[in-house]
């Protein structure tokens, strides 16, 4: 057996110092300062170097238990049956390994093995004990062995039964489960924390965490928390059953809430079909995951495999790509939107967050910087999930280095150099420059030629970014003066080409007055609102010279909204390119007055998947304006579902319910005959 060197050593000791270290102020603290991938890389090399030289592997090691010991405030339980980690495969083959390794200790083909499968929350571990049916405490994992009494607490979640159901309830039952936080009750959360001039959480676990860990219950008990059983630890009697599945089921009819996608399964290929299918849903379950928790079904079998020193040898957690992950701020810039919103821009160390290599973040505004008190060089988390854009969440202050420094929001336009004003009561700073600022200028005519604005065919973002650097367009208006010869000189624009596109402006001046409004790109004015001001007022003049308190008056039209387009008509530059696009041939037919036929009223939709001609808060808006109420999830109730690619359990759901399925061409199709009240649902 070979010796290891001295580097060997003082690697092992660096590895378990700083392991110790981030189980302490995750599981104590609830003050992450290691993202979920970095510690899995640390521990899996500790566990190489361990398994190369067992002479090095002691009691304390990180390796051979879980958590860190508890913090004061809460008492101190001793868990009956200790609360232990699972192993984790990261890829594929290493699920096949886990199949092989059991099949081979069982002497079966591992492919016979059934499992059952579930989400791997990302919360908070607790335990709850009952006796005759009725909770008699509640602890959090703490060491494995030991954790904090929290009952309490625990007493607090709605998810959290006080007494069992039913008549033939076990003398005792301990159950193991998941306490976490939805990203709606995390980001509703956050929300009254910035209201309250508090600091909010960095993610949904650690908001769990800390709010099971409040010493007065009554903040618990305003926390949206929840809890979801996963395991029963004690039984008995054991009422002889004799697979876990069957366990959850018995859970579900003593009141516990279980993950609504746990599934059985039948081999390896079971488990990489389960594992590929939840991975395609998880932006869509409204909570965090981390992977997939797979156990050997029959409990006989569990008992046959035992455990290693810190797990079982029947279970194992699949992990999917880190949404988090550290790196290093090395500059922000700032980037001016087509309203004017001046919004910072992290530049990062190139880092690969779920599967994606991230070098930009997003840090929202002058307020959000505060918040995460960043400094330029800093090492920070950045989080990435779904299609969300990239974000930090949080900085580690204790890595900080001399040389960062403070980010300095700028006091004029980086563009156009105007000053830069914020509004009283809005977190956005704005350019000042509206229609002059060249920034706006791009992003407003992209605007007006868009699909669901004037749909000007061919006039694309590169051409628009060629008209206005090379001075032929400075409003709108402007577009209306262009001639063929003169865009044919434009690089890769032939006569042919810039015959039709004149002729596509010549049709785009033909137009409803719901589209011209919304054509305008006032602030917060979409589709569905510029529709009812249409409907309301029925010429142009008439909302131009609109009062804010007429305004208030159109239906989905409050104060903000209602101050917003007052603002707008009140601009003499905006009057004056209105007049101009007039002069220039714009014309529609005037509204009928009246309020907007309600033909969805009482009904309620599903948005899913990738919208291509809108956003999903675009569709959401059209279909409340018709009077809908649009939900997250679908029942018997639900009265269609709109599906775009990328549609996942919802679609599945629907098609099990026989619930109306519409892709988005259908989708458009049906909200024009419904906006035009031509046909009711």
């Amino acid at each position: 057996m070979s010796q290891p060197d001295p580097s060997i050593l003082e690697e092992v000791a660096r590895l378990r110092a700083e392991l110790e270290d981030a189980n302490y102020r995750y599981y104590v603290l609830d003050d992450p300062v290691m993202t979920d991938a970095d510690y899995d890389h640390k521990l899996r090399r500790l566990q190489d170097i361990e398994a190369e030289y067992p002479e090095l592997v002691t009691p304390d090691s990180p390796t051979q238990r879980v958590g860190a010991p508890p913090a004061e405030g809460f008492p101190e339980v001793e868990h009956a049956v200790p609360m232990l980690s699972l192993d984790n495969a990261f890829d594929e083959d290493e699920l096949r390994a886990f199949v092989k390794r059991l099949g081979e200790r069982l002497e079966r083909d591992g492919e016979s093995l059934v499992f059952c499968c579930e989400p791997k929350l990302d919360g908070a571990a607790v335990s709850l004990v009952y006796e005759h049916g009725v909770l008699v405490s509640g602890a959090t994992r703490g060491d494995g062995r030991t954790g904090e009494g929290i009952t309490t607490n625990l007493r607090t979640l709605r998810s959290v039964p006080l007494k069992l159901r039913g008549d033939n309830v076990p003398e005792l039952v301990e159950v193991r489960g998941e306490v976490t936080m939805s990203h709606s009750g995390f980001e509703n959360l956050n929300a009254r924390a910035r209201e309250e001039g508090g600091k909010g959480f960095a993610n949904p676990r650690n908001a769990a965490a800390g709010s099971l860990r409040q010493l007065d219950p009554r903040i618990t008990a305003t926390r949206p928390l929840e809890f979801c059983a996963y395991q029963v630890a004690r039984l008995e009697p054991d009422a002889g059953i004799a697979t876990h599945s069957e366990l959850m089921a018995r859970l579900r009819d003593y009141g516990f809430r279980t993950s609504p996608a746990l599934e059985v399964v039948e081999g390896g290929q079971g488990l990489l079909d389960y594992c590929r299918r939840l991975g395609e849903q998880r932006d869509e379950l409204g909570y965090d995951i981390d992977g997939a928790v797979i156990k050997v079904d029959d409990l006989r079998l569990q008992r046959e495999l035992g455990f290693v020193a810190r797990a079982p040898r029947w279970a194992i957690a699949f992990k999917f790509p880190a949404q988090e992950q550290t790196t290093r701020l090395n500059d922000v810039e700032f980037q001016v939107g087509r309203t004017g919103a001046i919004t910072p821009v992290a530049r990062l160390e190139p880092v690969t967050v779920a599967g994606v290599t991230v070098s930009n973040a997003t840090l929202h505004n002058q307020d959000e910087i505060a918040r995460l008190g960043v400094m330029i060089g800093d090492r920070v988390i950045v989080r990435r999930a779904g299609d969300v854009i990239p974000q930090i969440v949080r900085v580690l202050q204790d890595q900080r280095p001399r040389e960062a420094r403070e980010i300095v929001f700028p006091d004029r336009c980086p563009v156009c150099d105007s000053q830069i004003e914020r509004p009283e009561g809005e977190v956005a700073a704005r350019c000042s420059g509206g229609l002059y600022c060249p920034a706006q200028r791009k992003e407003a005519l992209k605007h007006f030629a868009s699909r669901r604005a004037l749909d000007i065919d061919g006039l694309g973002e590169k051409l628009i970014d060629q008209l206005v650097e090379r001075g032929w367009v400075e409003t709108a208006a402007d577009l209306f003066r262009l001639e063929a010869e003169r865009l044919a000189e434009l690089p890769r624009m032939a006569q042919k080409s810039s015959e039709n596109l004149v002729a596509s402006l010549d049709k785009a001046k033909h137009t409803t007055l719901a589209r011209f409004i919304y054509a305008l790109g006032i602030r917060e004015v979409g589709e569905a609102t510029a529709n009812n001001l249409a409907r309301h007022f029925g010429t142009l003049a008439a909302l131009m010279d609109a009062e804010v308190a007429d305004l208030e008056a159109v239906n989905d039209v409050g104060p903000v909204v209602a101050e917003h387009i007052h603002t707008f008509f009140q601009q003499p530059h905006n009057r004056d390119t209105i007049d101009d696009l007039i002069a220039q041939g714009m014309q529609w037919e005037e509204e009928e007055i009246g309020e907007r036929p309600q033909p969805l009223n009482g009904q309620t939709w599903v948005l899913t998947g990738t919208l291509e001609s809108m956003t999903r808060d675009e569709g959401k808006a059209r279909l409340q304006a018709l009077g809908a109420k649009v939900s997250g999830s679908v029942s018997k109730k639900t009265a269609g579902v709109v599906a775009g690619p990328g549609a996942g359990s919802k679609l599945t759901k629907a098609e099990e319910l026989g619930v109306d399925v519409l892709d988005e061409d259908e989708f458009l199709k049906r909200l024009e005959s419904w906006e035009s009240g031509e046909s009711d649902a």
